[in-house]
């Protein structure tokens, strides 16, 4: 910094979208850069920010000095405070707003780092299951901690100890005064305990096709240029140990490695993988870190401690430094967009802008690519590697039954066909497993008066209520409002005439087990894995074989490997194709194809049986083959004759409030205003209500926006948005490149 350049433009974390001037004190002035945190006051307040620019005079006659510095140095680099700033202008949304997502809360609150305790028995495996069988009925909250370190011998941190056993500290700490455990503080939270050994393996010999995939991405790497690679491959064909040799070929390099993967549910597989390959040190990233732990993996990247960052989408924020490479596996996923808040970024998107900003390599795999993707690879804007061999397995044979002869052959509703159930018993008879996929959750999926006709609904969302028998409540699976199994009609008061539909996994279940009573089951879905760690647990029961069948929503369908399934069920096929939504069709086929490709994925033949009311739809019959290449060709020419991507560009504006007239009236202002101000190139299309119109008390209105530049979108948003002034209590949301257009 210039001995003149003594004013800093300052973004507060909340309330004013613009920085603010404040002169830097003489003792701070060799340490204020760009990217560094302050405290500066505001209206005789502290408030907290980030520096954003460097300046030699100020804009206002009057400043006041930075009161403290809250970072020793900055906490992001050149690239990434581009990287923020294209974010901004491409999404539309302030730049405070998108530091606020980029750096971790705790860094922004100024959390310091604490200290775990690692808690461990200090009684052999034998005297503790004794002590255990005792503790069992006098003390069951003592015996669930012991029952929880049986089954982690090495130890647990304090924090997960309480989660796994769901208790308080008491309990340990009060066998910590016993001396039965022994607590012993650890450097830092972030710090995985290794519950199971890891085995190192060795790099495997790639097949033809694997080989060339990997030559176009080491040759991008050795010419340290900007490049792009889409790895389709079909399921089981071994598109992970093309990552793991270019993760080999990148470290070599000297240079670190972003893996996103798009739910953290994926992420115990693929980690166990990595470390089974690399020695070194890998994090993992994910919204369930506390604070304290988002601050030290932060600190130990930027650090360069850290080469290998593994996470959920935010990880493609993490300042790795020297970056070579970025994989983006299931790139198809639409959980790498944030679709509630601005920015309404997408994790893939802001993966190749900032590979461009640092000269580094991205791969995108999947085996059933995104439209947008595909279509940019037949562009010649992505290098192209398709996988189509699973090597010594084979892609399992699929078979389509139509439903609507087994409801006749039944003389009604029936979950199961009888080409299910035959294949189930025949699967449990020789020790092989299943999976069953029914993409809703809950027992019945709405209840209804016989009387007046009428639909128990969420008196908040207007969505139908779903019961749920274990819990014996009706739920909404927008706002989670609940309430206990009614007895009476909410609307008429009628009694007895209240009956419920549908089916959800939690029926898949109960009537499994009226069929086959021995079947060993678990289910999969948002009910069963709300604690930390739920996922991992499950995943690790049916690996070991402690169930036949595993029961789950789109879940189960998402790059999991299990050898010994070699049968996949899925229940309801067409249920998501009547979505009056442009990616239907696409999201359909993909959660299909990923579904029946978890079958005979290793030595073991697998099968796959859809069951569906439609066997004559195009998507279901080029889902059963895996058809890839022909669906996309028969979408694309359905997306190009109505103009929707990739043959366009998207921005959906969404109105929300509590009043109805007022909220409307906005939508109505802002896109009267928008008229005025796009090209006749620009479509605009009709005001309509969202597809869950009602949201948490909040009504919901939308329009959209279709161009092919997307920058001029933006811009025009922009514009207008600074035209137009806010209206108290409507809140709107601009989401560039949507996902979709119905919720």
């Amino acid at each position: 910094m210039s001995d003149r350049q003594k004013i800093a433009a300052i973004l507060l974390d909340d309330g004013i979208d613009r920085p603010l001037d404040y002169e830097i004190p003489i003792e701070m002035q060799g340490e204020c850069s760009v990217g560094v945190r302050v405290l500066v006051p505001l209206r005789g307040k502290p408030k907290r920010g980030t520096i954003v620019a460097l300046k030699d005079e100020a804009e206002v006659a009057s400043v006041q000095n930075i009161l403290e510095l809250l970072s020793d140095k900055s906490l992001l680099s050149a690239p990434l405070f581009a990287l923020a700033k294209w974010i901004s202008s491409y999404y539309c949304t302030p730049l405070r707003k998108v530091l606020k997502v980029m750096l971790p809360s705790g860094l922004r609150k100024n959390v310091k780092m604490r200290t775990q305790l690692l808690v461990r028995s200090k009684l052999s495996r034998p005297e503790l299951l004794r002590l255990c069988e005792t503790l069992r009925t006098k003390n069951p909250q003592q015996a669930e901690v012991l029952d929880q370190l049986l089954l982690h011998p090495k130890g647990l941190l304090l924090s997960a100890l309480m989660e796994k056993a769901q208790t308080s500290e008491s309990p340990i700490q009060t066998l910590i005064k016993k001396e039965i455990l022994h607590a012993e503080p650890m450097t830092s939270e972030a710090s995985p305990i290794d519950e199971q050994e890891i085995f190192s393996t060795k790099p495997k010999i790639l097949r033809e096709e694997q080989a060339a995939a990997l030559e176009k991405i080491t040759t991008s790497l050795k010419e340290g240029v900007f490049a792009t690679h889409l790895l389709h491959g079909v399921t089981g064909s071994g598109k992970t140990e093309v990552y793991l040799q270019a993760i080999d070929y990148t470290l070599k390099m000297g240079k670190s490695v972003i893996f996103l993967v798009p739910e953290i549910i994926l992420t115990s597989q693929t980690l166990e993988r990595l470390r089974s390959r690399f020695p070194e040190k890998i994090l993992l990233l994910h919204h369930r870190l506390s604070d304290g732990e988002r601050h030290n993996s932060w600190q130990e990247i930027q650090q360069g401690s850290v080469r290998i960052v593994m996470g959920a989408r935010s990880a493609v924020f993490s300042p790795t430094l020297n970056l070579g490479l970025i994989i983006i596996d299931e790139e198809h996923e639409s959980s790498y967009k944030q679709q509630d808040d601005q920015p309404t970024y997408h994790a893939r998107d802001v993966a190749l802008m900032r590979a461009k900003l640092e000269n580094a390599v991205v791969i995108l795999g999947s085996a059933t690519p995104s439209l947008e993707s595909r279509y940019n690879a037949a562009q010649n804007r992505f290098q192209l590697s398709t996988l189509q061999s699973r090597g010594s397995a084979h892609l399992a044979p699929v078979k389509v039954v139509d439903m609507r002869l087994e409801f006749a052959k039944a003389k009604g509703f029936t979950l199961f066909s009888d080409t299910l159930l035959e294949a189930i018993k025949k699967r449990r008879s020789l020790g092989e497993q299943t999976i069953l996929l029914l993409n809703r959750r809950g027992y019945h999926t709405s209840c209804l008066c016989t009387a007046c006709g009428d639909t128990v609904r969420c008196p908040h969302c207007d969505l139908a209520l779903t019961y749920h028998l274990g819990e014996e409540i009706l739920s909404c699976h927008l706002c989670d409002y609940r309430l206990l199994k009614l007895k009476n009609c909410p609307k008429c008061h009628a009694d007895q005439t209240l009956k419920y539909k549908g089916a959800g996994t939690e029926m898949v279940e109960r009537a499994l087990h009226a069929v086959f009573p021995e079947v060993r089951t678990l289910r999969l879905d948002a009910d069963t894995t709300r604690h930390k760690g739920s996922h991992e647990l499950i995943f690790r029961q049916f690996r070991s074989a402690k169930a036949d069948v595993l029961i789950g929503t789109q879940m189960v369908a998402k790059g999991l490997h299990f050898p010994a399934v070699t049968l996949v069920g899925i229940l309801s096929a067409d249920s998501s194709l009547n979505i009056p939504d442009f990616r239907a069709g696409e999201k359909s086929f993909q959660l299909l194809t990923q579904a029946a490709g978890r079958a005979g994925r290793a030595e073991l033949d697998g099968e796959v049986i859809i069951q569906t009311h439609m066997p004559e739809h195009s998507m279901l019959r080029l889902a059963a083959s895996q058809d890839y290449e022909t669906f996309f060709k028969e979408e694309s020419e359905v997306r190009k004759l109505f103009e929707f991507p990739p043959f366009c560009h998207l921005a959906k504006v969404v109105f929300s409030g509590e009043n109805i007239r007022e909220v409307e009236g906005k939508a109505q202002q802002l896109r009267t205003a928008l008229i005025r101000h796009l090209p006749p190139s620009v479509q605009l299309l009709p005001i309509l209500p969202c597809g869950h119109p009602k949201v948490r008390g909040k009504f919901r209105f939308q329009f959209l926006i279709k161009g092919t530049r997307p920058t001029l979108l933006s811009q025009k948003l922009a514009l207008v948005m600074q035209e137009i002034p806010a209206k108290q209590g409507v809140r709107i949301l601009i989401d560039i490149d949507p996902e979709s257009t119905f919720f």
